[in-house]
C-alpha cells in the first residue's frame, strides 16, 4: 500500500488514493477537511526533494503559479514545504488527459484540434503575462473535460525538471518529444519555447504522429535541434493548408521566426476559422520542381532527392543501390572520429531516408508504366464560389465530394470551402472535400399588426431582421403608435438579416392627432415623430442630469388630441448639470450671542458661498437665518461657523446638497457644539453688583442708581423704600441708546460729571 494513502498533510489534506504517476511527482486524490471538498495533491518524489537548488526554484515558482487564475489553468490552492515533503494542492479534475484522448482518437479533426489548441494558448498567454513560462507543454499535462474544456497543469515545475532531462533517461522521453531546440541545447528559454511545444502538439493532433520519434531520448533531442519535420499535409492530406502554415511557423528552429506571443498564434487561428480556405503565405508549397529547402527552411529533401534520382534512373538496380549505400556508410565511418557522437545517428537516418526514397521512386515509376494518367499533376483550382454541380462537370479529373452543408451567405449549391488549398499540387482522381451552401436562411415574418411599434420592433429584431420604421395615417382604424402592416407581409418568408419595413399608425384618419410621450427619446427621434404626425416643432435646450440631446420636456402632454400643424415645444438636455440655488436654514441657539458668518466649502476645499453677517442680538436667539447656496449637481458641503469677535472657527455640520432638486440633508451636524466652540454662547451668572463711582465733591462714595450694562438685570438702587418695594428706581431724563452690542449709559447729573471712558 502507498505510504501516503490515509495520511493527512498539514492536518488538513487527507490522502485517499493514487491517481497519477509522473517522472517527478505522484498525484493523489485527497479531501480538504477544512472546506470539505475533493482536491488533488501532487507530491514531489524523494530524489528531487534532495536537491537544494531544485527546492529553491520549486518554492519560488510555486509562489508564482499560485497567482494564476484562468478558466483554462488548473487552479493551485496551496503549497507545502518541509524538510521531508514538498507538495502542491490543486483543484481536482474529473476527466482524462489530452494524451489519452489522442491515443483513443488517433487523428483528430481540424475543428477539434483548433478548439483544444486555442484554449491551451489562452492559458499560456495568461501565464506569460504573469511572467510564468510553462516549459513542459505536452498532452500529458493537459486535462480534458467531457464538455471539451481544457485545463493546463504543471506550470513552472518543468523549468527545474528540465535540468534533469539532460541525462535523457526513460523518464524524460515524454518531455523531449515536445521540447524546443533551445531547451534541447540547454540555452535560455522563454515564452517562445512554449509556442514551439504547442506547435509539436498541434502537429500530433492532426497527423496522429509526433514530428520526431525514436526509442532513444538523445536521438529525439538531436532531431529537435537539427532536423526539420515532415510537412503535416504530407502525412495527412486532409489538413487545411492554412493550419499547416500555422504549425510550421510555431515549430521554427529559430525562436525569432516563430510566433512571438500566444496571442499572435491565436490571431492567425481565429482568422483561419473565419475562412478555412485561406493561406497566410508564410511558406511556399512543396512541389517536385521547387527547392523548398532554400525558401522556407523546412525539410524538402525528399522532393529534391526524387527529382535528382529520376535523372539517373537508367540502369539503376537494387544491387547498385546497396553498393552506393555501403560506400556512403564507409565514408561516413572514416570521418566519425572528427565528428560529434550524434553523427552516426544522423547517418543512419540519412541512409534510411535514401532507401525509403528509392522505393518511392520505384513505386512511382511502376504506376507511370501501368497507368500513365496517374502521373498527371495539376494545381488545385479555386472551387469556392462555384456551383457544386458545375464544378464537378468542369473538373472531371477531380473527385469532388461534399463534406458538409449549411446555410450561408452564398446561394444554394454554391461551394464555400475546400479542404485543399488553391495552388497545391494534386493528382488525377484525387479527392477534394467541399462545403456546400444550402442558401441563405429564410425566416417567416411574424404577424405584428396592432402591436405597439416598440414591442413589434423587438420581435422582428429577435428574428434577425433589420427594422425600418415608416409612419402614416391609418385608414383601417389602427390606433396611434400601433403597427398597421409590414413589408414583407406577415406569413411571408424573408432572408435572415434582411431589412423589413414596419408601418406605424399616426392616428385614425379623422383629421386630429394624438400627442405621444416624447420624453426620454433623443431630440432627433422626437422631431422625426412630430414631423410624421404633422406637428410644428420648437426646440429649447436646457441643463439637465439626463444625457445630451435627450428630451426632458414637452409643451403638450401625451394623450392630448390636437390638429395637424399644432406647435409643440421640445425641451432637451444640453448635457450640462443644471445650476440650482438651495436655501440653507440655520436656527440660532436660544442663548447665542455675538456676530457670526457661515462658509460653505465643497469637496475640493473651495468656498462656494458665504452668508451675510449673522447678528444674534439683532436676529434674536432661537430665530432662523436663511443663506442661499448656488452650485450644480449633487455635492457634499461642509458648513463652517466663524465668530467675528474671537476669530474662532468650527464645523457646524456636513450636508448633501441636491442643487437640481433644490434640497439638502444633514450627514452630521452639531449646531450647539459649534457655537460653544467659537465662544458664541452666553452663560448667565449671578446679578452684577452696582458700580461705585467716586463723587468729585463728596468724599464718601455714592452708589449709582442707573445701570451701565445693557445685559444687567434690574438696577440696584441705594436703600430702596421698604414701604414701596415695587417702585422702579428713578430713570434719567435723557437716556442714550446705541447699537444693541454697545454699552448703554445714562447722562449723569450736571453737578457730578463722570468720565466713563
Amino acid at each position: 500500500m502507498d505510504k501516503y494513502i490515509g495520511k493527512k498533510l498539514d492536518g488538513r489534506y487527507e490522502i485517499t488514493e493514487l491517481i497519477g504517476v509522473g517522472g517527478m511527482a505522484d498525484v493523489y486524490k485527497a479531501t480538504d477537511l477544512v472546506e470539505n471538498k475533493v482536491i488533488a495533491v501532487k507530491i514531489l518524489k524523494r530524489e528531487y526533494a534532495g536537491s537544494e537548488e531544485f527546492l529553491r526554484r520549486f518554492r519560488n515558482e510555486s509562489k508564482m503559479i499560485a497567482s494564476l487564475s484562468h478558466p483554462n489553468v488548473v487552479k493551485v490552492h496551496d503549497v507545502g514545504f518541509s524538510d521531508k515533503l514538498q507538495f502542491i494542492v490543486m483543484e481536482y479534475i474529473d476527466g482524462i488527459t489530452l494524451k489519452e484522448y489522442i491515443e483513443n482518437e488517433g487523428v483528430l479533426t481540424w475543428k477539434d484540434s483548433v478548439h483544444f489548441i486555442i484554449q491551451v494558448l489562452r492559458a499560456l498567454q495568461h501565464a506569460h503575462d504573469k511572467g510564468v513560462v510553462h516549459r513542459d507543454i505536452k498532452p500529458q499535462n493537459i486535462m480534458l473535460f467531457t464538455d471539451g474544456t481544457i485545463k493546463v497543469m504543471d506550470f513552472g515545475i518543468a523549468k527545474s525538471a528540465l535540468e534533469q532531462a539532460c541525462t535523457a533517461t526513460d523518464q524524460t522521453i515524454g518531455t523531449v518529444h515536445y521540447i524546443s531546440p533551445e531547451q534541447a541545447r540547454g540555452d535560455k528559454t522563454d515564452e517562445k519555447s512554449d509556442i514551439y511545444s504547442v506547435g509539436v502538439m498541434f502537429y500530433e493532433m492532426l497527423t496522429g504522429q509526433k514530428p520526431f520519434d525514436s526509442d532513444k531520448p538523445v536521438t529525439v533531442a538531436v532531431m529537435q535541434m537539427k532536423n526539420t519535420p515532415k510537412r503535416p499535409r504530407a502525412v495527412n492530406p486532409n489538413i487545411p493548408a492554412g493550419l499547416e502554415e500555422i504549425i510550421l511557423r510555431a515549430m521554427e528552429k529559430d525562436p525569432e521566426n516563430r510566433y512571438q506571443t500566444a496571442a499572435d498564434m491565436i490571431k492567425d487561428i481565429e482568422s483561419f476559422k473565419k475562412n478555412p480556405a485561406m493561406v497566410f503565405g508564410y511558406y511556399e508549397e512543396v512541389s517536385v520542381d521547387t527547392d523548398e529547402e532554400e525558401k522556407s527552411g523546412f525539410d524538402t529533401t525528399e522532393a529534391v532527392y526524387i527529382e535528382d534520382t529520376e535523372e539517373e534512373m537508367d540502369g539503376y538496380d537494387d544491387e547498385t543501390e546497396e553498393i552506393d549505400v555501403e560506400e556512403e556508410g564507409e565514408e561516413e565511418e572514416e570521418e566519425e572520429e572528427s565528428r560529434s557522437l550524434f553523427i552516426p545517428v544522423m547517418t543512419a537516418v540519412t541512409i534510411a531516408f535514401i532507401v525509403v526514397a528509392v522505393f518511392f521512386i520505384l513505386w512511382l515509376v511502376k504506376d507511370v508504366i501501368n497507368d500513365p494518367k496517374k502521373s498527371t499533376k495539376y494545381e488545385m483550382p479555386n472551387l469556392v464560389g462555384m456551383d457544386y454541380y458545375e464544378a464537378k462537370d468542369a473538373y472531371t479529373y477531380l473527385d469532388i465530394q461534399i463534406n458538409e452543408t449549411e446555410n450561408s451567405t452564398y446561394e444554394k449549391d454554391v461551394i464555400y470551402f475546400q479542404d485543399i488549398a488553391v495552388g497545391d499540387t494534386i493528382s488525377t482522381g484525387q479527392t477534394v472535400y467541399v462545403n456546400v451552401s444550402l442558401g441563405i436562411s429564410m425566416v417567416e415574418m411574424p404577424n405584428v399588426k396592432n402591436y405597439h411599434y416598440e414591442m413589434a420592433r423587438k420581435m422582428l429584431e429577435q428574428e434577425g431582421f433589420v427594422v425600418e420604421q415608416k409612419y402614416e395615417i391609418s385608414s383601417e382604424g389602427v390606433e396611434t403608435s400601433m403597427v398597421i402592416r409590414t413589408e414583407p407581409a406577415a406569413g411571408e418568408e424573408a432572408e435572415a438579416g434582411s431589412t423589413v419595413i414596419m408601418y406605424i399608425s399616426k392616428g385614425v384618419e379623422n383629421g386630429t392627432i394624438e400627442i405621444q410621450n416624447l420624453i426620454g427619446k433623443t431630440v432627433e427621434e422626437a422631431e422625426m415623430l412630430c414631423d410624421y404626425y404633422g406637428l410644428t416643432v420648437v426646440k429649447i435646450e436646457s441643463p439637465s442630469t439626463e444625457d445630451e440631446n435627450i428630451v426632458i420636456g414637452q409643451s403638450i402632454e401625451a394623450g392630448q388630441i390636437v390638429d395637424p400643424g399644432t406647435e409643440i415645444t421640445l425641451t432637451y438636455s444640453n448635457g450640462q448639470d443644471p445650476t440650482g440655488v438651495v436655501p440653507f436654514t440655520l436656527t440660532l441657539p436660544e442663548n447665542a450671542t455675538g456676530r457670526f458668518i457661515l462658509d460653505f466649502v465643497d469637496s475640493n476645499g473651495t468656498t462656494i458661498a458665504s452668508s451675510s453677517t449673522i447678528n444674534a442680538a439683532f436676529s434674536g436667539a432661537g430665530s432662523s437665518v436663511n443663506t442661499p447656496v448656488e452650485s450644480t449637481g449633487v455635492q457634499q458641503i461642509v458648513v463652517i461657523l466663524s465668530n467675528y469677535a474671537t476669530n474662532q472657527q468650527e464645523e457646524l455640520g456636513v450636508y448633501n446638497f441636491d442643487f437640481t432638486n433644490k434640497t439638502y440633508s444633514a450627514v452630521r451636524e452639531n449646531i450647539q457644539g459649534a457655537f460653544e466652540a467659537v465662544g458664541g454662547i452666553n452663560h448667565p451668572t449671578e446679578a452684577p453688583t452696582a458700580v461705585i463711582v467716586p463723587d468729585p465733591v463728596v468724599d464718601n462714595p455714592v452708589p449709582m442708581t442707573d445701570p451701565i450694562i445693557a445685559t444687567a438685570p434690574d438696577p440696584i438702587v441705594e436703600e430702596p423704600d421698604p414701604v414701596q418695594p415695587t417702585d422702579a428706581p428713578d430713570v434719567p431724563e435723557n437716556p442714550v441708546t446705541t447699537d444693541p452690542d454697545d454699552v448703554q449709559t445714562a447722562e449723569p447729573p450736571a453737578t457730578a460729571p463722570v468720565d466713563f471712558e
